[in-house]
């Protein structure tokens, strides 16, 4: 079905945090949720970044909770979002049609990207594994 669009294998509701908010705090909401991407947003609740858990955990401390744990390795959890997001992330609208998100993402190596209204603002979120589930279960279907 090359004509279905973003809309029908997004996830919904996506998750956000602005701009100011902590590394510690993203952590915190990556270790209590089972997504691996969360959206920053600007003051006006536009799409201003993306971070995955890969992101986090290139700014994250390997001694933190070990016993060579130090003040410096503590300092990056008080780093900001802003700080560690991918900026100006690709976005997709609802009606635009899967394959061209797919494609998009595959070529230029994105996981995800944000979903937002004509405002800019997000209202889901795709990614290669909404993607594939999609393909998986067309696949299953034609066999």
């Amino acid at each position: 079905m090359p004509w279905l669009t973003v809309r029908e294998v997004m996830t919904a509701g996506v998750t956000s945090v602005d701009l100011d908010a902590t590394v510690e705090s993203i952590q915190n909401l990556f270790e209590q949720s089972p997504f691996h991407h969360v959206v920053v947003i600007d003051d006006d609740h536009r799409v201003a970044g993306v971070i995955s858990d890969r992101d986090l955990l290139r700014h994250l401390s390997p001694f933190i909770g070990k016993m060579a744990e130090r003040a410096a390795d503590l300092a990056c959890l008080q780093r900001r979002a802003h700080q560690i997001m991918t900026r100006r992330p690709a976005t997709v609208r609802a009606g635009s049609l899967v394959a061209d998100a797919a494609s998009l993402m595959l070529n230029r190596r994105f996981s995800c990207m944000p979903v937002v209204d004509q405002n800019g603002r997000p209202i889901g979120i795709v990614t290669l594994r909404d993607v594939a589930g999609w393909a998986t279960e067309t696949l299953r279907g034609a066999a």
